[in-house]
């Protein structure tokens, strides 16, 4: 079965926080072991923003790709280029702060094999404001100029993190289909990273696509949760009518905790057969694990 995760940190925890390889949740042999066939990972611009050093952490991120190539485990420039069977990785860009030195900038990540892209991560930006600061502006004119440029290439525009009123700036504004790469369900969690209901059936109406985050913060209350909670975020974005568009976004490697039996990459397969459980047919199933990606990048290809 063709498998996909939209998001985790694993590039940032092994190049800058310089953790053990053996540590992560994400390793080429979980990867293997779940039989992921395509998992992103994010060029993450750090806590700071641009009052960090934002080019010394993406370089220590690019450089940190080789502990994945050395083991036979090869970036894609897209999704679509990846091989049932085979493990493979996907770019992201986590921060929007890489496209402030100008338009050009987005190019550049385009060619290094960038395909989506978070417009803020906790911090403000050039590009807009992040769900965590309350603000109820939107997208910023030169975020508007950044995000048509990444539509034109062919690049996610990703609302993970962006504040609402830029979502909605998104989904009016602009002319492909924007994803979420790793929230879940505000009325399920009503916490400020989540998605609402009506965000939910935006994404749905325009062909946009979600992948659920695995932190248990986000997925319950109480921040103690199970795999049986991860099912309960996906049944509820296809009782909305988004079958087609949900996946996984696990967040693996930039969470400190994970749900109960869901500890890394290696674990997917025992979600699958979760779902499976719960009713779901197998053709919702190959969507889910990675089809509905597939489907996605068909949608925004420029």
């Amino acid at each position: 079965m063709f498998t996909a995760d939209t998001h985790s940190d694993t590039l940032y925890a092994l190049g800058v926080s310089g953790a053990p390889l053996q540590d992560l949740m994400i390793t080429p042999e979980k990867l293997r072991q779940g039989e992921i066939t395509v998992q992103t990972f994010a060029l993450w611009t750090g806590r700071d923003g641009n009052r960090g050093d934002v080019k010394g952490i993406v370089e220590k991120e690019l450089a940190a790709r080789a502990v994945f190539e050395q083991a036979g485990i090869h970036q894609v420039m897209d999704p679509r280029d990846a091989r049932e069977g085979e493990c493979s990785f996907l770019l992201s860009v986590e921060g929007g702060e890489v496209f402030e030195e100008g338009i050009e900038t987005v190019d550049t990540y385009r060619a290094l094999g960038v395909r989506m892209a978070a417009l803020t991560w906790n911090n403000e930006n050039a590009i807009g404001y992040p769900a965590k600061s309350g603000e109820t502006r939107g997208l910023k004119p030169y975020g508007l100029e950044v995000v048509r440029r990444m539509q034109e290439k062919g690049m996610a525009c990703d609302v993970s993190h962006l504040n609402e009123a830029g979502f909605w700036d998104l989904i009016n504004k602009t002319l492909q289909p924007p994803m979420a790469s790793h929230s879940c369900c505000y009325s399920l969690c009503p916490h400020f990273r989540n998605l609402t209901d009506e965000q939910i059936r935006a994404l749905i109406r325009c062909g946009g696509y979600i992948g659920i985050n695995f932190y248990p913060a986000f997925l319950s209350e109480s921040g103690a949760c199970d795999m049986q909670r991860v099912a309960e975020h996906m049944d509820h974005v296809c009782q909305l009518g988004g079958d087609g568009i949900v996946g996984f976004g696990s967040d693996f490697d930039g969470i400190e905790t994970t749900p109960e039996g869901l500890t890394g990459a290696d674990r997917i397969p025992a979600l699958l057969d979760l779902l499976r459980s719960r009713g779901y047919d197998e053709k919702t199933l190959k969507g889910i694990a990675g089809g509905n990606l597939l489907s996605y990048f068909g949608r925004i290809d420029p």
